[in-house]
């Protein structure tokens, strides 16, 4: 079983990023992104079909995650779209990258969404799991239909103490339950989900987590410092960057919906694809789909 490694850190903006990195330094750079609640070795299988292809790749830990801290005790644990896009951006910064790829799904599709959206510039390629990843906190109260709410529960959940509670109390039952609910027709074993859940025992991901469940439907205020991104990204910002999108058939989160339902979310240069067989969980699931978007959009 492949595990990323070496890893480096960097000071990037309010954290200290611990990150795999693979590849040529002057290769074309891409950013992975993981989500909620999995870790870097989501891209086990495709940061290193990337880094043979010549790509410089960098698969950083999110905060909250892994061995990735935040340098000031201070800064609130937020877990806020705004901040995920900003820690992405500020470790593009400390590395000295003006301009990458950008790929990822869930939490990590959200931080690409939201670099795609608000610094084109910066964005050479945005590869997004379960399409326009920027949520619209104004609606996040108006209810949806019952077969989509019931997928939701974990969210709700986490929005009282006993959720809170609950996932402190048990985060790998609470995240294991998610991997199956999510993805039910992946066969993870035992020794896969053990690898990333150590990435959950750190000491920020509880407050992170529900932070970010709560923030997203208006419950929570969010880190000040955040309040003007978070004032852009209500405006649904269309991105407009080179994009591959993507849906999961077997997703248990998100059903898989046509182009058209997040077209207004995109420009011209977005192409969509639904995958069958694949869950919520789909660079770990289908690495060499995921590797060949990516390098789609490299080779652009």
């Amino acid at each position: 079983m492949e595990t990323l490694r070496p890893l480096h850190r960097v000071i990037a903006g309010v954290l200290d990023v611990v990150y795999h990195e693979a590849g040529p330094s002057d290769g074309p750079p891409v950013f992975l992104m993981h989500g909620f609640p999995y870790d870097i070795h989501a891209y086990a299988e495709v940061a290193p079909r990337l880094a043979a292809a010549g790509c410089r790749v960098i698969v950083p830990y999110l905060r909250g995650y892994g061995p990735t801290r935040f340098v000031s005790a201070d800064t609130p644990r937020s877990g806020e779209q705004a901040a995920l896009g900003a820690d992405l951006l500020a470790l593009m910064d400390a590395l000295k990258l003006p301009r990458a790829v950008l790929a990822g799904y869930d939490w990590g599709g959200r931080a690409a969404c939201v670099v795609a959206a608000l610094w084109p510039q910066r964005c050479a390629g945005l590869v997004s799991y379960n399409s326009y990843n920027i949520q619209n906190i104004a609606r996040a109260l108006e209810p949806d239909l019952p077969e989509n709410e019931h997928r939701l529960w974990y969210q709700y959940y986490f929005h009282s103490e006993r959720g809170r509670n609950g996932l402190a109390r048990d985060r790998r039952a609470v995240t294991r339950l998610l991997w199956r609910q999510w993805s039910p027709s992946w066969k993870f074993d035992d020794a896969t989900f053990e690898r990333s859940a150590a990435a959950f025992d750190n000491p920020d991901f509880v407050a992170v987590v529900i932070q970010s469940y709560r923030h997203r439907f208006g419950l929570v205020p969010g880190d000040p410092a955040y309040a003007d991104t978070e004032k852009r990204l209500a405006a649904q910002p269309v991105i407009a960057v080179p994009t591959i999108t993507f849906d999961g058939e077997d997703d248990g989160v998100r059903s898989p919906a046509p182009a058209a339902n997040h077209a207004h979310g995109f420009g011209l240069n977005r192409q969509h694809r639904i995958v069958p067989g694949v869950g919520h969980n789909m660079p770990q699931e289908a690495p060499e789909l995921f590797a060949k978007a990516v390098l789609e959009l490299v080779h652009r």
